[in-house]
This record gives structure tokens, C-alpha cells and sequence, in this order.
């Protein structure tokens, strides 16, 4: 399952975006867990990348999962995190790419997932799994 809170009012896709991303999950083997994709103003998502990554400005998706991968001391829970998704650099980024601002939130909810699955992306080899998650 994969709740999806809108903060803007501004995206008319919820629903689309909530099935769609829910059977990702199941495709990943993930159908019994669960997601919460937030999308927020550029306002909002650079108060958090300035507070939790020391980085001035909006970012497109920040993903903060419940629990470490490799904490062995918390079993996995059935949450897997939060993604949190700037929707005035989602359109940006989808004006300049030629396609429609659903195709980008969901590209951006894949990269965020996939992170929270316990993946990073340092080289351009860990690029690849991203890839393909979010094609």
C-alpha cells in the first residue's frame, strides 16, 4: 500500500500515482509493505534538505526510511519510509524533459522507493538498480 498526502492541493493525480506505485511494490516483492510519498512546495522540501543534509535550496525527492537495512538490532517493520517529493521542481523538471508532470512524480517516487529498499546511488554501477526501478 502506498499513501500518498498531497500538501500543495496541486497534483490531480493522486489516485493514478497511489495504484501505480503500490503495484511497483509488488513487482519489487514488496506487496506487504507500505509507502507514504509527501508532495510539497520547493519552501518545504529545502527547510528539510537544509536541516537533515546540510544543503541550501529545494531538491526534487528526500526519502527517509523507517528503519536502516542494515540495523540488526530493529526487524524490518512493515513501513518502509517516507518520500517526499517537491512538486515546483517535479514540473520544472518535466517542463525541461519533455514530458507530463505524472511521468516525473512517479520517476522520482521510484528513485525515492528504491532508496528506501536500503540502495544509494555513489557510483555508476548503484545507478543501475535506479534505473531500472524507475523505468
Amino acid at each position: 500500500m502506498v499513501e500518498i498526502i498531497d500538501e500543495t492541493s496541486r497534483f490531480p493525480h493522486v489516485p493514478e500515482l497511489e495504484r501505480i506505485l503500490a503495484a511497483l511494490l509488488g513487482e519489487l516483492g514488496l506487496a506487504n509493505r507500505e509507502a507514504t510519498v509527501v508532495l510539497v512546495s520547493d519552501e518545504t522540501i529545502a527547510r528539510y534538505n537544509e536541516d537533515h543534509r546540510g544543503v541550501e535550496g529545494p531538491t526534487d525527492v528526500l526519502s527517509y526510511p523507517t528503519f536502516e537495512p542494515d540495523d540488526e538490532l530493529m526487524p524490518p517493520v512493515v513501513h518502509l519510509g517516507d518520500v517526499l517529493i517537491s512538486i515546483d521542481t517535479a514540473g520544472r523538471q518535466a517542463a525541461e524533459q519533455g514530458h507530463d508532470l505524472l511521468d516525473e512524480v512517479l520517476t522520482l517516487a521510484a528513485h525515492g522507493i528504491t532508496h528506501l529498499r536500503g540502495f544509494d546511488h555513489h557510483t555508476e554501477e548503484e545507478w543501475a538498480i535506479f534505473r531500472e526501478t524507475q523505468q
